[in-house]
């Protein structure tokens, strides 16, 4: 792993950006990855549209990469519509940490898109498909 993306990670995983709970909040969900032990919570407050993200946060624990993709992608969802949201592909995701993920990491790195789409579409949020993300695909 380059130097320069390591150190990126551990800045993010040392110093999160948005790590908190909002409240009040409008939308809310929290999940695991049991495979490495990562525990993640998100809470979004929309703006007086409720079409919009006005503020977000995430909460939890995990490994450096799980904290870092939420630091990451939180980071990004600002001013971001409902629909925006829905559509976000899980590449982009894992292609903001800036390294390669493998498959034994993938569930790390995407934990805050599993949360973030929980709270949007609601508790039917499924991983997305590793072969899709790892391949250059999206998931549904």
């Amino acid at each position: 792993m380059d130097n320069l993306y390591r150190d990126f990670i551990l800045e993010h995983y040392r110093a999160p950006h948005n790590k908190g709970v909002l409240d009040p909040h409008d939308l809310h969900f929290a999940d695991s990855n049991p495979t490495c032990g990562d525990e993640m919570s998100m809470t979004l407050l929309l703006d007086e549209t409720k079409e919009r993200v006005a503020d977000v946060a995430f909460d939890g624990r995990g490994c450096a990469i799980s904290q870092a993709s939420a630091s990451i992608l939180t980071d990004e969802l600002r001013g971001k519509t409902l629909d925006e949201l829905r559509t976000l592909d899980p590449k982009e995701v894992v292609e903001n940490l800036g390294v390669p993920i493998g498959p034994a990491r993938l569930k790390c790195a995407l934990l805050s898109y599993k949360v973030l789409q929980g709270a949007v579409i609601g508790a039917e949020a499924r991983w997305p498909d590793e072969a899709e993300v790892l391949a250059g695909g999206s998931a549904p």
